[in-house]
């Protein structure tokens, strides 16, 4: 996606990023904690895509801020909770773009398969989270207590989605032929799994396909959902 992380203000960034965050929030300073939360983020954000996860310090993430180590452990614990941070808010912006792209009784199909609005690493901002949130993936996969915090988030944010292509799919008369859940799940997995292919292709010099990942969307949606009533295959 070409929008940047942090520029929208939904109505989800409550349930997947402010509540979680909240107990940690020092009385007297609620006006600035945004401002401080946010440039934390942006600077490991950064941070994490050049050098990667591992090889950054917290103290070279409160630099690139400019903030102290104080208002970093005010607001997060460790790294492992900062990008979860991250990942909340990365699913913030998505959440919001598509429930902005969707059209009130059009075709959902054709939204949910548009390449201008599903994430591509050709624009630097997704290449550049893509890579970080790889090789976070890794990292809990090795530590099982953060795996499991991890599949909560991520949870949370596939039932966000599937609530929104829920409304989508029942606005346009279709339903889904499985449980939306389930169809929610195929088409994150089709979209991280193509880009992460596709970067990987960029890395040894492949020019990159810009219609399958679209294609395979597409066809995930017409043959996985039907006009309603017509459930049967």
């Amino acid at each position: 996606m070409s929008l940047q992380v942090g520029e929208s203000d939904s109505s989800w960034y409550p349930i997947l990023f402010g509540i979680r965050y909240a107990a940690r929030m020092p009385k007297g300073v609620t006006k600035r904690r945004p401002i401080t939360v946010a440039a934390l983020l942006d600077a490991a954000l950064a941070l994490f895509a050049e050098q990667g996860f591992g090889a950054t310090s917290i103290a070279e993430i409160c630099a690139r801020a400019g903030l102290t180590k104080g208002a970093y452990y005010s607001n997060f614990g460790d790294k492992d909770e900062l990008f979860l941070a991250l990942f909340d808010r990365e699913w913030t912006v998505r959440l919001e773009r598509l429930r902005l792209a969707l059209p009130s009784g059009g075709d959902p199909v054709a939204t949910l398969s548009d390449p201008a609005l599903l994430p591509s690493v050709v624009d630097e901002a997704e290449r550049r989270w893509l890579l970080v949130s790889a090789e976070f993936g890794l990292h809990a996969v090795r530590r099982p207590a953060l795996a499991r915090m991890l599949l909560e988030h991520e949870a949370r944010g596939r039932a966000a989605l599937a609530a929104l292509l829920t409304e989508a799919l029942a606005a346009a008369g279709r339903v889904p032929l499985l449980p939306v859940e389930d169809l929610t799940r195929l088409i994150v997995t089709v979209v991280e799994g193509e880009n992460l292919h596709t970067l990987t292709e960029n890395a040894a010099g492949y020019a990159e396909s810009t219609t399958a990942r679209w294609e395979l969307v597409e066809t995930l949606m017409n043959r996985l959902s039907a006009p309603g009533g017509d459930t049967d295959d």
